[in-house]
């Protein structure tokens, strides 16, 4: 004989299913209070076995009488579908989806076009059973779960608002100030339980742990908005919520973030210290307190931080049990946005390896800075997948800057034949990465919102300009092998390597006098017209050494064409070592250029060792000097300091060309001085 719709089944079936969904239960009770390790093995076969049980109750009509049991065995099923992920799947609530759609199909009624909250709104104002009260309830608390971990607070908000009564939002109105959403949470007033229901997780405790997430949730984007005084209040409301240890150092870290960026370094690292008190392995936080310390000027605790956090990252230890009870819903299963990836990344060894080098380097500790630079570097030659992350978060550099500025740690640390051997490291592998002529089209500019139209075009500027990164690295390398000869005092090999650099620029063309690159790549090619300055400078001394001083006038008059201010500067006082003949006419052409009481700069100033470990146009550190200036000091040249500023402002800037003009007129009387007759 056929069943008819909505007809209940017979009560065996019924019974039959309670006692195995209260078996169940059962089992999952025991293996939680066996720990964590435990519970996590019994999740995963509950997940199935309720499954399965909700299968067989699908497999009749829905009927009124059956509802409530199969609702909660949906309910139980569904939070180990949840408990047993890493992460929630939007996919995997479609079987809420469901359950309502048997509870308007055993009231004759239907909503497939619906979507899910025009269908909640429907079954909460249509059905009227009693009975089902309390399984649509914790159904609607599962689902807020499911849209507050994909950041939907407003469906959220209004399934709440229909799942509490007025009486309900009268009775805990949301006062001024005072977050909505959470006020829809702590209104809502959880159905009592029927002692025949067997549930897994409490609808209490799921209410508990929405509350926390939600305030953790929203005051992460809160702090993301730049609205830190009020993601410092629901970070707070969040840390009194329920949550596990590890989750309570999450927003302790948070807290601290949020204070830093609001200028309380104090109170930042009271916030930070917090989270280490209750979780010690909450990395993140120690890794924060060392950056808070930094901008104290503690450099010591700082560096002790970062060594601290080095050693906890190299031990690996275990991860400590929770002694919280074991949820299946869980707040870490919650908040997933940007801002929380990013402050609570766990770093690698290799980056804390790298930051203990940077800033040892920063710091004047140049002896400690190589140390740290030549134990990354053995990091790196061990394996490049498993100790350096590839994602846009970390704090490494690319890889040949990395080598780069170990190069300049050695060389600042006297072990100039090292720095040379790390520089041929550098060059030996982007050796085959670059095109013999480099040149990119104005075409190829990357537009600011790329159409589809606009893929290949930006591909092509993505390769160049990786090609062009390369040129970079590999020039900067011979030029740090230049001045580490010069430290030598290998004058020769010093003027092979400026030339190898040189000739490698050459592969592109840099822009001429008075234009300046536009586009795409005006960054990479001010770093490029920096390293032919320097390189122009250091073979221009060495020519000087080696006594040919016509060469080293025109290296340095080539300078003046890449960067005219310290250049016309060095030019001049180069070729006033000359002859006094020329000397003169160089002294007169200064003086008509800069004022006609100008002085002469001292002739030997003290060098000057402050360095730049990047360019702030592109990012790249190449360990190289912070402005050529300061290279002329290195080279025994002063640096102008101009008593005119008006004169400069008024010829240099906007009569650049006939300067050029003047300067090669004098150019060439140095180096005719036949031509020239004597008064």
């Amino acid at each position: 004989m056929k069943r008819q719709r909505g007809a209940a089944p017979e009560p065996g079936c019924l019974r039959a299913w309670a006692a195995e969904s209260e078996a169940l239960s059962g089992r999952w009770r025991a293996a939680r209070s066996a720990g964590p390790r435990g519970a996590e093995a019994a999740a995963r076969q509950q997940r199935g076995a309720f499954g399965e049980l909700l299968l067989r109750m699908r497999g009749l009509p829905a009927a009124l009488p059956t509802l409530p049991l199969e609702l909660t065995v949906l309910y139980n099923s569904l939070l180990f579908v949840l408990g047993t992920s890493d992460h929630v799947i939007e996919g995997e609530a479609e079987g809420i989806r469901q359950g309502l759609l048997r509870v308007l199909e055993a009231c004759g009624s239907s909503g497939q076009d619906l979507s899910t909250e025009e269908l909640w709104q429907k079954v909460l104002q249509e059905v009227t059973d009693e009975t089902l009260r309390a399984p649509l309830h914790r159904l609607g608390a599962l689902q807020a779960a499911w849209w507050l971990a994909a950041s939907r607070l407003r469906s959220v908000a209004g399934l709440f608002q229909l799942l509490s009564s007025a009486e309900d939002l009268g009775r805990v109105p949301c006062s001024v100030g005072e977050n909505e959403l959470l006020a829809l949470l702590k209104a809502w007033k959880v159905p009592a339980e029927v002692a025949s229901m067997s549930l897994v997780q409490s609808a209490e405790d799921l209410k508990e742990t929405l509350c926390t997430a939600a305030a953790f949730l929203q005051g992460l984007q809160e702090m993301e908005a730049g609205n830190l005084p009020a993601a410092l209040s629901l970070l707070q409301e969040a840390a009194g919520g329920l949550c596990s240890k590890r989750v309570l150092a999450q927003i302790y870290t948070c807290l601290g973030c949020c204070a830093r960026q609001m200028g309380k370094p104090q109170t930042a690292l009271q916030h930070l210290k917090r989270a280490l008190q209750v979780d010690f392995q909450c990395l993140p936080a120690l890794y924060h307190v060392a950056a808070v310390y930094q901008e104290l000027g503690e450099t010591d605790v700082e560096l002790q931080a970062l060594g601290l956090l080095y050693e906890a990252l190299e031990k690996k230890p275990p991860s400590a049990a929770s002694s919280s009870p074991y949820f299946l819903i869980r707040t870490e299963l919650l908040v997933h946005t940007p801002i929380h990836t990013s402050l609570l990344r766990h770093r690698q060894p290799s980056e804390v390896k790298y930051l203990l080098a940077q800033r040892c380097l920063q710091e004047g500790r140049v002896a400690d800075a190589v140390e740290h630079y030549l134990d990354f570097l053995a990091v790196l030659q061990e394996g490049l997948q498993q100790q350096v992350p590839l994602d846009g978060g970390s704090a490494l550099p690319r890889i040949p800057e990395a080598f780069l500025e170990a190069a300049s740690a050695l060389q600042q640390d006297g072990r100039h034949r090292d720095a040379i051997t790390v520089c041929e490291e550098v060059i030996s592998r982007t050796n085959d990465l670059i095109p013999r002529m480099l040149q990119v089209e104005e075409g190829l500019e990357q537009p600011e919102s790329p159409s589809p139209g606009t893929g290949l075009a930006g591909g092509l500027l993505s390769r160049k300009k990786e090609s062009l990164h390369c040129l970079t690295w590999r020039a900067a390398a011979y030029l740090h092998q230049g001045w580490a000869w010069v430290k030598l005092g290998e004058n020769k090999e010093a003027v092979t390597q400026f030339s190898r650099c040189l000739s490698e620029l050459l592969r592109f063309p840099l822009c001429g006098p008075g234009a300046e690159p536009t586009g795409n790549l005006l960054a990479e090619v001010e770093v490029l017209q920096k390293i032919r300055l320097l390189s122009l400078i250091g073979r221009g001394t060495q020519f000087l050494e080696l006594g040919k001083h016509k060469e080293a006038l025109l290296d340095f008059h080539y300078g003046l064409q890449v960067l005219p201010g310290p250049s016309l500067c060095t030019w001049f006082r180069v070729c006033s070592r000359r002859p006094s003949r020329r000397g003169n006419l160089l002294l007169a052409a200064y003086r008509i250029t800069w004022g006609p009481r100008a002085r002469i700069p001292a002739a030997n100033p003290a060098p000057s060792s402050s360095h730049t470990l990047g360019s702030p146009c592109t990012g790249m550190t190449l360990g190289l000097p912070q402005d050529s200036e300061l290279l002329l000091g290195e080279a025994g040249f002063p640096k102008r300091q101009s008593r005119f500023p008006f004169l400069i402002n008024f010829i240099i800037k906007p009569h650049i060309y006939s300067i050029y003009v003047f300067s090669l007129f004098f150019f060439f009387c140095a180096l005719f001085p036949p031509a020239i007759q004597s008064p």
